[in-house]
């Protein structure tokens, strides 16, 4: 069985922070494993700052998911207050780390990534359709 943590990191502008992977296609929620002695928070904190040179503050946990196939359990967070710590540059497991308005993800952003932001959006009221 896996333990993950993930946090939507969404600016003033309605913009969320996503990375896109070098091992796998498409645009993620930044987040990971939840290490031995680790407390979910605790881990969510380190990948964003590992992922992204994020610090968030006052994370709020939005739902846990789980997966009975994989035996997944994923704690997702919305975070509204951080402070980005210097500008990510590219390593060996991040290939970019770009802000996307809620509205206009890019087209390869993972299925599940697309299906977690429309509930934040839909049930924190934060997005609202462009015309």
């Amino acid at each position: 069985m896996t333990l993950g943590a993930q946090a939507a990191v969404i600016d003033e502008q309605e913009r969320v922070l996503l990375v896109r992977h070098t091992y796998t296609n498409g645009w993620f929620l930044p987040g990971g494993g939840v290490k031995r002695g680790e407390t979910v928070e605790e881990a969510l904190h380190r990948e964003l700052r590992e992922e992204t040179e994020t610090s968030i503050t006052a994370p709020a946990l939005f739902r846990v998911y789980s997966s009975v196939r994989q035996r997944d359990h994923v704690f997702m967070y919305v975070a509204r207050a951080f402070e980005t710590l210097k500008l990510k540059r590219p390593d060996f497991e991040i290939a970019e780390v770009r802000w996307f308005p809620l509205w206009d993800l890019p087209p390869d952003t993972n299925p599940a990534t697309r299906r977690r932001l429309a509930e934040i959006a839909t049930e924190l009221g934060s997005c609202h359709e462009r015309a």
